[in-house]
């Protein structure tokens, strides 16, 4: 017999959280959501908000121990209270074990590595004087990637360095790791869910954008333009990863398809994600309700893609700063097939995620048309005060 949870508790009320509250509402499920800003996205849509730091150990262990499920909508939590809650007999959903490891993409890259993960090839300095003094003896070649092991988020803490100049001007700090350039054909994300069941399921690979200044996708689609094979491929390496980090949710499995056409895993993200936003009018059954049946351990919904899509990311302008506002949003929606979401927050800063339209049509090609067409559409700036 089917019972909602007394209930579950949130880590973090932005857009994701805002989204999976209102996936839970389609249960009646009594969600409790923690974040430190009082007016978060979620903060309407929740039985109760709290607000209060998700990094602080005492926070977050008075916040879990009234719920009795615990589930994240971003990596950057304090593990050691959630492992603490796991003795007290919570359920958490991704296991902290899981979360520690993807937490730190150092750790992330090794875990691959143990497991026979395909991923580029890498190398962990402590910190970037070290990575200077690899590329100065010739152990290390320009161009590379570097990453910062923590902290990064939504295209911050990774840098491209091509040439000796970049090396002056956008070399991050701190512990990092290289990794090799390669040039790629796509970057594909496949969202897989699995229970504690060990159901898991995927949904079909989508093809992301990038925007050239804010590395952060812009826009997304799905079908991706690959193979039967090749999709195929991409959708068993996703299994397989969330097998390899015995996780309960969704696990976002970023991956580079390389110009021979190998498949190499890029990051994950234990958590609803920005690549699965599409599903919500085009698939069967959304990210947000596949989360919530996995983490409570009920059947898996069905992830077929009904329609070809794209999701574009609603970025505030640049050189715009405060409280916000919003144009062209009714030529936007005259548009059949064009779904807008905001996400509530009350400022806007450059780039800063705002929302996303989701473009859907009976073809491919027709989404990719439309979506060009509407992407300007919408503009983000702040308010003359």
């Amino acid at each position: 017999m089917f019972h909602p949870y007394p209930k579950i508790g949130i880590l973090g009320g932005g857009q994701l959280g805002k989204m999976l509250c209102q996936a839970a509402a389609d249960w009646h499920l009594d969600v409790a959501v923690l974040d430190p800003t009082p007016d978060a996205p979620a903060a309407r849509l929740c039985s109760e908000f709290v607000v209060g730091d998700f990094r602080d150990y005492d926070t977050v262990l008075v916040f879990g121990a009234k719920a009795d499920l615990l589930t994240v909508e971003i990596e950057q939590v304090n593990v050691r209270a959630l492992y603490e809650l796991e003795r007290m007999g919570k359920i958490v959903h991704p296991a902290p074990r899981a979360l520690e490891v993807i937490q730190d993409k150092g750790r992330q890259k090794a875990f691959y590595a143990e497991n026979d993960i395909p991923t580029a090839a890498f190398e962990l300095f402590d910190g970037e004087e070290a990575l200077l003094q690899a590329i100065r003896s010739g152990r290390w070649r320009l161009p590379l990637v570097q990453k910062t092991r923590t902290a990064g988020y939504d295209g911050r803490g990774v840098a491209v360095l091509r040439t000796p100049e970049d090396l002056e001007t956008k070399l991050l700090r701190g512990p990092c790791l290289a990794e090799e350039y390669v040039p790629l054909r796509a970057e594909v994300a496949v969202i897989a869910a699995r229970n504690a069941a060990d159901e898991v399921a995927v949904f079909p690979p989508v093809e992301m954008d990038f925007h050239p200044e804010a590395n952060l996708v812009e826009m997304l689609f799905c079908p991706a333009r690959l193979s039967p094979f090749e999709a195929a491929e991409a959708e068993a390496l996703a299994e397989r990863v969330i097998r390899a980090f015995d996780l309960c949710g969704l696990l976002a499995v970023e991956m580079f398809l390389t110009q021979e056409g190998r498949l190499l895993v890029n990051e994950v993200a234990p958590r609803p994600h920005n690549s699965g936003h599409h599903t919500i009018e085009a698939a069967a059954t959304s990210q947000f309700q596949q989360h919530l049946r996995a983490i409570t351990n009920l059947p898996l919904g069905d992830t077929t893609l009904r329609m070809p899509a794209a999701m574009l990311n609603v970025l505030g302008a640049p050189g715009h700063r405060g409280p916000v506002q919003y144009e062209g949003v009714e030529a936007l929606l005259a548009e059949p097939g064009v779904y807008l979401h905001l996400y509530g927050k009350q400022t806007t800063a450059p780039f800063r995620k705002m929302g996303h339209i989701t473009v859907t049509a009976p073809t491919l090609d027709e989404v990719l048309a439309k979506a060009r067409r509407v992407r300007d559409r919408v503009r983000v700036i702040s308010r003359p005060e």
